[in-house]
């Protein structure tokens, strides 16, 4: 179908981008991650892309199309690491943590395993590291095993890392501040590294949740899945949701982005409030 006012040929380009170009990367990213491009992402797509073409020294897209075709390894992960979006904070949909806190009080059963499938670069597993020393105290790094992955090979390295600049932390209150960071000096001022009592609850690996196998460990007590169905259609949506209920446990929870909503797979999950899901069995069976 044609796009009406397709933007890609402006004379302000460096490179001639056609309608038969999107296309076919839309076609490519969602073949190989499930991720659906709308329309309204040409202009994206381009400049993300453009800066792949200059980094392989080609001159057009077709070219550089055809080096994808050609399974070279290497660029398949920077043009899907290109073509994924990364935001994120620390403590984002802060009521999220206010229900894992209260949940990991009332856990039992050690460890606690929770995955978090989108990591980014790091915010939201060590958002997650934070709240469970907060819930359980300086117990909580054997109590809690967080499983941190991420399709984007360059989100996971920073993640891995753990180093931020200061103003990413400014939010935390004073005590998160210093109970979780270790503030920079000299060259290294105006950064904060995550200490390494949290990087040790947190094992960070590359996952694509289109794979027929993951390499998640389950059972698992919580899933973190935030901002990551929004990118998929609802039959490859349907899919990844069948795919993770045999890996959460009975009574476990499924936390989804503010956005996001699951009334085509109520079958599967059910809305127990507040954008976290539940078993469809689990429902109204007084599952707290």
């Amino acid at each position: 179908m044609a796009i009406s006012n397709f933007p890609g040929n402006r004379a302000d380009r460096e490179f001639d981008f056609t309608q038969r170009d999107f296309e076919e990367v839309r076609k490519l990213i969602y073949a190989h991650a499930g991720i659906s491009l709308s329309d309204a992402k040409v202009d994206m797509v381009y400049s993300r892309l453009a800066r792949r073409l200059r980094a392989t020294g080609l001159t057009t897209f077709q070219d550089y199309l055809a080096l994808l075709r050609g399974n070279d390894e290497a660029e398949w992960e920077a043009f899907v690491n290109s073509l994924t979006t990364n935001l994120t904070s620390f403590f984002r949909e802060a009521h999220h943590f206010t229900i894992l806190k209260d949940f990991l009080k009332q856990r039992r059963e050690r460890p606690i395993n929770i995955w978090c499938c989108a990591s980014s670069t790091g915010e939201e597993p060590y958002s997650i590291a934070m709240t469970a020393i907060e819930s359980l105290g300086d117990g909580a790094g054997t109590a809690v095993k967080i499983q941190a992955s991420d399709l984007d090979t360059n989100v996971l390295r920073k993640a891995q890392d753990g180093i931020y600049p200061i103003d990413r932390i400014s939010k935390l209150s004073e005590a998160q501040q210093r109970r979780f960071f270790l503030k920079g000096t000299g060259g290294k001022e105006g950064m904060a590294r995550v200490r390494p009592e949290l990087q040790g609850m947190i094992n960070y690996f590359r996952l694509n949740l289109l794979d027929k196998h993951w390499s998640v460990k389950g059972p698992l007590d919580a899933i973190f899945c935030r901002n990551v169905m929004i990118y998929f259609d609802k039959p490859t949506q349907y899919k990844i949701l069948q795919q993770m209920k045999p890996l959460l446990k009975p009574d476990g929870l499924l936390f989804l982005g503010h956005s996001e909503a699951l009334y085509h797979a109520s079958d599967l999950f059910r809305l127990r409030g507040q954008t976290v899901y539940v078993h469809a069995e689990a429902a109204g069976k007084g599952h707290k």
